[in-house]
């Protein structure tokens, strides 16, 4: 009996670090430009979104490193600038908070982010967002199936800058210090 609860718990260990070891440390998000879309109130003048009106966008995963140097992700037309390299899908949907899109400091939206992969595996985040260049911030992990289901409780997210097209450029960081031994087994 001992012996069969001990196999148990080795086996059960193995899969977990098993699972961690397929989850991916980081990658990187290319938003497509073409697919933002936002409410038609409230906005301000100018007919850009102001403080609490939703918005829907998505984009490409790419791996990390992807669009290090300020790689475009997204061509003008939406298709992916790297199409062998593209992981999976991004969809972001929230509202704008602070100014809208006149926010200069601070969080511009509060949004959700859905990471779906290629290979089935879901990965969702939520939390505030900021535009300020290299600026990097936590997300909240809510949930995650496959390889994310055991995904740690935080994503560090570093906004690399806006796309030519005007769609974010993202890296997204799953690795953090108390986790970090985790992928590195």
């Amino acid at each position: 009996m001992r012996t069969t609860l001990f196999i148990a718990a080795a086996m059960t260990a193995l899969s977990a670090a098993h699972a961690q070891a397929d989850m991916l440390a980081g990658f990187d998000v290319a938003e497509d430009h073409t697919r933002f879309v936002f409410a038609a109130q409230p906005v301000y003048d100018d007919g850009m979104p102001a403080y609490g009106n939703a918005f829907v966008t998505q984009g490409y995963i790419y791996p990390a490193g992807t669009l290090d140097g300020g790689a475009e992700g997204v061509n003008a037309d939406g298709s992916p600038a790297f199409p062998d390299l593209v992981i999976g899908e991004w969809t972001c949907d929230g509202f704008f908070v602070g100014e809208g899109m006149r926010t200069t400091e601070g969080p511009i939206v509060m949004s959700r982010q859905i990471y779906a992969f290629e290979d089935g595996d879901l990965l969702v985040t939520h939390g505030p967002e900021f535009m300020a260049d290299g600026i990097r911030f936590t997300r909240a992990v809510t949930g995650g199936t496959g390889d994310y289901a055991d995904a740690p409780a935080e994503l560090e997210q570093t906004f690399l800058g806006m796309s030519e097209g005007l769609g974010v450029r993202l890296h997204m960081d799953l690795e953090n210090r108390d986790q970090a031994a985790l992928y590195n087994q």
